[in-house]
């Protein structure tokens, strides 16, 4: 081989070598810079639809790392107190994590939607809200209120009936009925429908003029509730002064 061959040989290889690193370099820029995790979430939303108050609701979101690199649940914030969270808080490339989002018992009524901040390490989704909605029926419902009111002259039939029913999916029994003001009124629990509806019938007795507060406890074998208070307040007055 000629000199002149050699040389044009050795110019060859090393520029061959140059474009190949080159080349090299340029895709592990063009790696690095696509080496991000990336949360994906089947979805955002869950709707437990009609619920009783005493049920524990929990539904698992599930994410999943689409990316290159470890995907980190940096925070979880649920926007009430009555909301646990349990998570995963790394998720490996092309792994799949779950948060899971949990409302206690007695936490919600009627129509509710619970809102949940999460924030990721991910560029692409770096935050996003998680949702919890449904309607939860009260277990007992009480008719027309807890808190009954007197107000008339202490001759008059001062009498009131309260209604409960039991929205619960066992018979529900209330074992005894305690009246702290046995001298100011008379409670008496009927039963209209067993396991499920009771009616309290509270009757003033006094004939002493003036104001009193009392209250009736009534146990059940709910294990959640207990106990059901029942208010009494009455505005006795004198016939001249009847409003």
């Amino acid at each position: 081989m000629s000199l002149k061959k050699i040389r044009f040989f050795c110019k060859s290889s090393w520029f061959s070598l140059l474009v190949g690193l080159l080349m090299l370099q340029g895709l592990a820029i063009v790696s690095d810079a696509h080496a991000d995790p990336q949360a994906e979430l089947t979805e955002t939303s869950h709707d437990f639809g009609q619920v009783r108050e005493d049920m524990t609701l929990v539904h698992d979101f599930v994410v999943k790392n689409t990316g290159n690199e470890n995907l980190q649940i940096l925070l979880v914030d649920p926007d009430c107190a009555c909301t646990v969270a349990k998570y995963d808080r790394v998720i490996p490339p092309g792994g799949t994590g779950v948060i899971s989002l949990q409302i206690q018992p007695f936490s919600v009524v009627h129509a509710f939607k619970k809102k949940t901040l999460v924030r990721f390490n991910a560029p692409d989704l770096s935050s996003v809200n998680l949702v919890l909605a449904g309607n939860a029926q009260k277990s007992i419902e009480i008719e027309p209120s807890h808190i009954v009111r007197f107000r008339g002259a202490p001759k008059d039939d001062l009498t009131a009936q309260v209604k409960m029913t039991s929205n619960l999916p066992f018979p529900w029994e209330i074992t005894k009925v305690e009246n702290f003001q046995p001298d100011k009124f008379v409670a008496t629990l009927k039963t209209e429908k067993p396991g499920k509806v009771y009616v309290l019938e509270v009757r003033n007795k006094t004939l002493d003029e003036g104001h009193y507060a009392g209250m009736i406890q009534l146990f059940t074998n709910v294990v959640h509730k207990p106990k059901i208070i029942i208010r009494v307040i009455a505005d006795l007055y004198p016939d001249s002064v009847r409003p």
